[in-house]
């Protein structure tokens, strides 16, 4: 059947073929298998249904109908207050199902670990975008609430030199908490800084052991606009820090 290219990939080269989607198979294959399968059963609807795999050994997932905000212009309602609530309420879903189970181990949940714009189905409900669904989650893994909500903070709110006003951005901060029902907001800024300065580094690190995508990546500029984004929540952090307790 005809292939065609989805938009928006950067390390993976994803292709939709009819109602499917066709990614690489990696060493997270199995784990994101059973983890979809887990969501599956559970009924909820905010991910992709794992199929298996295809004679070319791609994974095969659903193909979820919807906009994905991958460009730099969206729609307004892609970031609307009603959209962070909305985001922040999914990643509670999913994080309640994950809880307590053999996936995620010790830890407190499974994490996406890539909460993004880039990664989130939007669908038409009362003539306004609306988050319904995650995508990409070959890096799911064990981990806490926390570290995906943080994520969720810098990606959502695209944080860094841009952003002019830090009292609004706190409240927008205190929304996506909110609707996800943080109780502890004490480290929220910290874990933001903790994923950026992992982010980068990571990049760093791989692109340096030659891995292509990862060179890529860092030749777009990505490093740069990372550590730019982690200076800027830095200087900022302390008033951060007061507004969204």
């Amino acid at each position: 059947m005809p292939e065609s290219s989805l938009p928006g990939g950067f390390v993976n080269a994803v292709v939709r073929v009819a109602d499917t989607v066709r990614r690489p198979a990696s060493a997270r294959t199995r784990f994101v298998s059973d983890l979809l399968s887990l969501l599956e059963s559970s009924g909820w609807s905010g991910a992709p249904r794992y199929l298996g795999t295809d004679d070319e050994g791609r994974e095969v997932l659903s193909y979820l109908e919807g906009h994905v905000a991958w460009e730099a212009h969206q729609p307004a309602a892609v970031s609307s207050d009603e959209s962070l609530v909305t985001v922040a309420r999914l990643a509670r879903e999913f994080h309640d199902l994950t809880a307590g189970t053999p996936l995620a181990g010790d830890q407190e949940v499974v994490c996406h670990n890539d909460l993004s714009p880039k990664n989130t189905v939007y669908q038409l409900y009362g003539g306004e975008l609306r988050p319904t669904a995650f995508i990409d989650w070959d890096l799911a893994a064990p981990g806490a609430r926390i570290h995906d909500i943080a994520h969720v903070c810098w990606q959502y709110l695209d944080l860094g030199p841009a952003t002019t006003d830090v009292e609004e951005t706190a409240r927008r901060m205190r929304l996506i908490a909110d609707g996800y029902e943080l109780p502890d907001r004490q480290h929220l800024v910290s874990t933001i800084l903790w994923w950026q300065d992992r982010c980068w580094r990571g990049i760093e690190t791989q692109a340096n052991a030659g891995d292509a995508a990862m060179a890529r990546l860092r030749d777009t500029g990505a490093v740069r606009q990372i550590r730019t984004a982690h200076q800027w929540l830095s200087d900022h952090r302390a008033a951060l820090e007061r507004s969204i307790r």
